[in-house]
């Protein structure tokens, strides 16, 4: 029988390994959680009261800030947590990560936070706000934060100061869905002199951006590919375009022009209107004038196998890339009724082996004959391919299903090793 005593330490040992933890490992645990979370561990015990408030990293995620069940109002409360942070917090913040969903314009209280996180050594600044109204304009202290090293902007309206250059320490930068002037990006990404990494969301530029940075790595575009011309980016490794207007004018492409300014490159994701632009301009050939050895793995999203030009595109891209090793293809066709393709015939790649392809992906197949040519053409051509996974289009019923898993059970395989899983 457990005496009155003993409940009693049973009762207050958590408490006590609480306090008793070293502030390091306090400190670990603050940083793993929502600023809000955080905050809120100063009920725990007088130790923990002020933990929070010297932690250098920061996370506010308000996205749920909305309940139908609470009549306080999003910004009334968004306000109440900055002012606790700007009165009570000591010491550097080097990373600050805001989201917020409701309309923050006006909103002199953002403009307090980031005068704040410009006075206290802020590196890594992510604010991710509300597509509501118009987009929040960035006060001018913003860009005094000349020790940033990462800048993450959502739906911002980017105006800087007649002065301003760049960010001399700026390593990685993402803008999405931000208003900014064609003129100044191009100013802003010439002048991050150690910009590694790349990050533009943005479908309403004005005129066409060069891309000058002789130290990227990665670069991801969403827009109009006409609006940007990629100047000089002879170190980047891995590269995502998408063409989001799936503009049809006249654009004159030299896709071998293209690809000679990516001597590195190891990854590449291309969508369909890329595809399209590249086929643009004029005679596709079977394969590139050179090889290019880097590329180890080829992501082809929104893919249309009815269109001829998009299809021989491809293939002139993977039979370019001899040390391909992983192929994905996002297949985006809802018509079953497509014609066989002269281009995707097994014989027609009698002077080409994929010998290095290990895994191929092939997702929302619907059963087309486009789709099984070029199933059967990959698995025919890859002596050394592993595993090729093949995932239905959620709307094909049962009986299409097991048509296909047949007809996939028929083909010849270069490789004895691989697998072929269908995921019906």
């Amino acid at each position: 029988m457990s005496t009155r005593g003993e409940k009693r330490d049973c009762q207050t040992a958590p408490l006590d390994i609480l306090c008793s933890l070293p502030e390091n490992v306090i400190d670990d645990i603050l940083m793993r959680l929502p600023l809000r979370d955080a905050m809120q561990t100063s009920i725990l015990s007088k130790k923990w009261r002020y933990n929070w408030c010297r932690l250098p990293e920061l996370t506010l995620d308000l996205t749920n800030l909305i309940s139908t069940k609470d009549s306080i109002p999003p910004m009334f409360k968004f306000t109440n947590i900055i002012y606790h942070l700007l009165t009570l917090h000591t010491g550097p913040i080097t990373k600050f990560d805001l989201s917020f969903s409701s309309n923050l314009m006006p909103c002199p209280t953002i403009d307090n936070l980031i005068y704040f996180l410009s006075r206290n050594g802020i590196q890594h600044l992510v604010l991710k706000l509300s597509s509501r109204g118009d987009p929040y304009k960035l006060p001018t202290s913003l860009f005094t934060c000349f020790q940033l090293r990462r800048l993450t902007l959502q739906y911002c309206s980017i105006i800087p100061p007649p002065a301003f250059k760049g960010f001399d320490q700026l390593i990685s930068l993402e803008l999405r869905r931000a208003t900014i002037t064609s003129k100044f990006l191009e100013s802003l990404i010439s002048h991050c002199v150690l910009l590694e990494q790349l990050v533009l969301d943005i479908s309403d530029l004005s005129g066409v951006v060069e891309i000058n940075a002789p130290r990227l790595r990665c670069f991801k575009f969403a827009g109009e590919i006409s609006s940007i011309y990629l100047k000089y980016i002879p170190l980047v490794t891995e590269l995502s375009l998408a063409d989001m207007e799936c503009y049809e004018g006249p654009r004159i492409c030299d896709i071998a022009k293209f690809f000679e300014s990516f001597p590195a490159l190891e990854h590449l994701r291309l969508n369909h209107g890329i595809l399209m632009y590249l086929a643009a301009g004029g005679d596709l050939p079977i394969r590139l004038p050179f090889d290019l050895n880097c590329i180890k793995c080829l992501c082809l999203a929104d893919f249309y196998l009815d269109e001829l030009d998009v299809v021989s595109c491809a293939l002139c891209l993977i039979r370019s890339f001899p040390f391909l090793r992983y192929l994905e293809i996002q297949v985006d066709d809802l018509n079953d009724d497509i014609p066989a393709l002269e281009c995707l015939e097994v014989e027609a790649f009698s002077d080409a082996t994929f010998n290095n392809l290990r895994e191929v992906q092939l997702t929302s197949i619907i059963g087309s004959k486009p789709e099984m040519q070029l199933i059967k053409l990959l698995l025919a051509k890859s002596p050394m391919l592993v595993r090729m996974l093949v995932e239905p289009y959620l709307e094909v019923d049962d009986a299409d299903k097991l048509k296909i898993s047949d007809v996939l059970n028929s083909f010849r395989r270069a490789s004895p090793e691989v697998e072929v899983v269908y995921t019906c």
